[in-house]
């Protein structure tokens, strides 16, 4: 099956700076691309290009099969685009702005009112659909962006920050939109927020200095961790010397780190197959008193951190 997105050596340059430089990259039908990076890597940027804000400096982009910069009115109707900021008229009610945004999108009558009622129900607007946008709270000014995206069911959805300013009953509203949409869509959601992706997102790519660094689902990502599948026991601290004398003399065990002032210990393996098996059966042996006993599964947040150079240490994310 063709890709519904494919950029192709993207590249954009301001001047001197090279903001983003030669991304390639492709989504499928059903993928959801959490599409991350520092503040400042190119991500903006490279969202603004695929959706014809603006034009890049080389390489290409496509909306299922339509070139942005050749085929920009092909392109574009098969792409739903909630900007960074989602700009709206302030002085028009969302009802307005929505049926603006359709009567754009070519729909009138009976059509126009079934789009503008769909997009409202899915962004849950009904509550504030005559008050003048520029009156509404950020959380609700980033509703109506998101409806505006929707409006003609597009094929392709690309949503910048799509929770930003929502609670967190809002933001919950909006990963379940996604996931209920993603079946038969390309979404790409750009976020700061790692535990969104990890709940919403099939892929992650990660950008830095306008390259991309990583590409691959949150659970191969997150395996990066130094500390994925190594084992937690939590134990008396009194304990911990011995036990951890004991633990490192267990077959596959590459290292033992006491943590959190002794009371807990952090075993990794050798081999990267997690030991709880032989460290439970040994603890079940011994007199220590053990509180917890699981498998780390890594955090993309480390691993984020690691890649993109906001951490320079190995340093353990087990307690923090």
């Amino acid at each position: 099956m063709a890709a519904m997105i494919a950029i192709r050596n993207l590249t954009k340059r301001f001047g001197a700076i090279t903001a983003v430089d030669d991304v390639s990259f492709a989504v499928g039908q059903g993928e959801v691309l959490g599409f991350l990076g520092p503040n400042g890597a190119g991500k903006s940027t490279t969202m603004k290009m695929l959706a014809g804000f603006l034009a890049p400096t080389a390489g290409t982009a496509a909306v299922c099969g339509f070139d942005v910069q050749q085929q920009p009115i092909q392109a574009k109707s098969q792409l739903g685009y909630l900007p960074e900021g989602a700009p709206a008229y302030p002085d028009m009610t969302p009802r307005g702005f929505l049926a603006f945004v359709a009567a754009v999108r070519g729909f009138d009558g009976a059509e126009r009112a079934k789009r503008i009622a769909s997009a409202v129900e899915r962004a849950n607007l009904q509550d504030v659909l005559e008050q003048p946008i520029d009156t509404l709270s950020k959380g609700f000014k980033r509703r109506v962006g998101l409806a505006q995206a929707l409006i003609h069911d597009p094929k392709v959805l690309v949503l910048d920050e799509p929770t930003d300013g929502l609670d967190p009953n809002q933001k919950y509203e909006v990963r379940r939109l996604i996931e209920a949409m993603a079946a038969d869509k390309a979404i790409v959601v750009s976020t700061h927020i790692l535990e969104e992706v990890e709940a919403a997102c099939t892929r992650v790519i990660i950008i830095a200095g306008g390259k991309v660094v990583a590409d691959g689902t949150p659970s191969a990502l997150a395996a990066r961790d130094p500390i994925h599948n190594a084992v937690l026991v939590r134990l008396d601290p009194a304990s911990a010397p011995a036990a951890s004398r004991k633990f490192g003399m267990l077959a596959g065990v590459k290292s033992i780190e006491e943590i959190e002032g002794g009371a807990g210990l952090l075993i990794r393996p050798a081999d990267g197959r997690p030991l709880i098996t032989e460290i439970g059966a040994l603890a079940r042996t011994e007199p220590w008193r053990v509180s917890e006993l699981r498998v780390e599964q890594g955090r993309l947040e480390t691993v984020f951190r690691h890649i993109t150079g906001g951490l320079k240490s190995a340093a353990p994310a087990a307690t923090a």
